[in-house]
């Protein structure tokens, strides 16, 4: 964790010398590490008792079960929101969560941080009261960035193009902010620090276990290459459908804009493309085949909502103001190219070969080997004959 925030050791030095319920709480700081336990994702009574009297203030009334709401929160929500913080007020609790924290590396980052992404401002009183980080906290301000999002049970289609988009926009220096997910999510990680660029990955869960727990080592490779995790419920807190509905909101705000890359008619993606579009934040969608479902929601966001169509990173710049004429194209990781040679190279012209054969004869992730497929797919160099590829001379 760099020096944005407040480390996980000295998170724990805090927590140490809080006892709840009767301790004051010295500062924001303070205030911030029990709020992150008592509320869930979005509380709008927290966010707007925040906004009216600090974090540290606000937190002292609500220990002291004050029953005056005050002018933005009013009597009668807030001792609702008392009974609903009531049974988490515990100091064991709260030391026991900080502690996991401490073991996962994770620090906090608080809007009084000077590392605080003040883009998350714009969620007023739904904004985190806190967010814990693991990796290098300062990608979550930096600027330019871009969420990408889609689909979870992604196409060859859907996974070579937000691989051509999310790289090509990581290697001109673009944050890309996305979920973890499988699929779309997980290749836009991938994609971005595998061209030496820098993600960021948004849990829903605590960050001290990364969820798909198949994402791991994904996550932990994005890290090492600059990038962070982070979620704003604490850590050893398990994802769940309202916190993952409640995560969008961060990715959206987290981004200038928004891309979806796949979607079907009822994806969680288009959660995220509404929080973006409710934000003020350009929304861009990729279109697939017309007979694609898992393309559905693109296209009903291209018709119904505004949306920018968008085919590469160029179309992804425009909607935050970049011209790609601009943009450096120098910090493009030449792995790329050789990997795809080393693809076409195991192709064969007459015998079709499985992507696992291809791996093999390439000596490559095989994973890898199916995004480069994607892109030669795109470029008329290989075709999928179903049993296997074949190269196209």
């Amino acid at each position: 964790m760099n020096g944005t925030s407040t480390d996980a050791r000295a998170v724990r030095a805090r927590a140490d010398a809080l006892g709840l319920p009767d301790d004051e709480f010295r500062d924001d700081r303070d205030a911030a590490i029990v709020w992150s336990t008592l509320v869930e994702p979005g509380d709008r009574v927290a966010g707007a008792a925040i906004a009216q009297w600090g974090a540290r203030g606000a937190l002292d009334r609500a220990r002291r079960g004050d029953a005056e709401g005050g002018r933005l929160v009013g009597d009668a929500v807030w001792s609702a929101a008392l009974r609903r913080w009531g049974p988490r007020w515990d100091a064991a609790t709260l030391r026991d969560t900080v502690e996991l924290a401490a073991r996962a590396g994770a620090g906090l980052l608080t809007p009084v941080d000077a590392g605080w992404p003040r883009s998350l401002g714009d969620l007023g009183a739904h904004a985190p009261v806190a967010l814990w980080v693991r990796g290098d906290a300062s990608a979550l301000a930096a600027e330019p960035s871009i969420a990408i999002v889609g689909a979870r049970a992604a196409t060859a289609y859907g996974e070579a193009a937000a691989a051509e988009v999310a790289g090509d926009l990581a290697a001109r220096g673009v944050i890309i902010v996305s979920g973890a997910a499988w699929g779309i999510d997980g290749v836009a990680h991938r994609a971005a620090f595998g061209v030496g660029g820098r993600t960021v990955a948004v849990l829903a869960g605590g960050v001290d276990k990364v969820y798909p727990s198949g994402h791991t080592e994904l996550i932990e490779a994005a890290m090492a290459a600059g990038g962070a995790v982070a979620a704003e419920v604490p850590c050893g807190a398990a994802p769940t459908k309202w916190r993952f509905l409640q995560r969008n909101r961060l990715i959206a705000a987290l981004g200038a804009a928004t891309v979806v890359v796949e979607a079907g008619w009822r994806s969680g993606s288009l959660n995220t493309a509404g929080h973006a579009s409710a934000l003020g934040r350009p929304l861009g969608a990729v279109p697939g085949p017309i007979t694609s479902p898992a393309s559905a929601g693109c296209h009903r966001l291209l018709r119904d909502y505004d949306a920018v169509c968008i085919t590469c990173a160029d179309d992804a710049l425009a909607l935050v103001g970049i011209d790609a004429g601009l943009a450096s194209g120098a910090g493009v990781d030449a792995a790329r190219t050789d990997d795809a040679t080393r693809v076409r190279d195991a192709l064969s012209t007459r015998a079709p070969r499985t992507v696992g054969d291809i791996a093999r004869r390439a000596g490559m992730d095989p994973s890898d080997v199916a995004v480069i497929l994607g892109y030669a797919l795109l470029a008329g160099d290989a075709v999928d004959r179903g049993e296997g590829w074949l190269r196209v001379t």
